[in-house]
């Protein structure tokens, strides 16, 4: 019994992390959506490690929507990338922590 309740609580904490990376991941991406929509410094650090994140685990959704405004354009495809991270994170976490086993009940005869 001991032995599943630590089987359970290591794919918990699995499905944590992936939730918690996921998140960051998109909350990074939006982030950046948000430097583009209000014109951020490019050559600021924090829209530049930004800019990186998007490129390296965004760009997915590149060109996804092209309309004629390029800044709507990157904004709105760069939040489809976070919302897709997130999304796919959770739904990741939730299949995950049902393969968790279950402890089993204690009984007291």
């Amino acid at each position: 019994m001991a032995a599943r309740n630590a089987a359970s609580r290591v794919v918990t904490s699995l499905a944590a992390a992936i939730r918690l990376i996921t998140s960051v991941v998109g909350g990074l991406i939006v982030l950046y959506a948000v430097f583009v929509l209000f014109e951020a410094n490019p050559d600021n650090p924090i829209v530049e490690f930004t800019a990186g994140v998007r490129d390296d685990l965004g760009a997915f959704t590149r060109d996804l929507f092209t309309p004629d405004d390029p800044k709507i354009a990157a904004t709105v495809n760069a939040l489809i990338a976070a919302i897709v991270w997130v999304v796919g994170g959770n739904l990741l976490s939730k299949a995950i922590t049902r393969l968790a086993p279950r402890p089993k009940a204690s009984s007291k005869d």
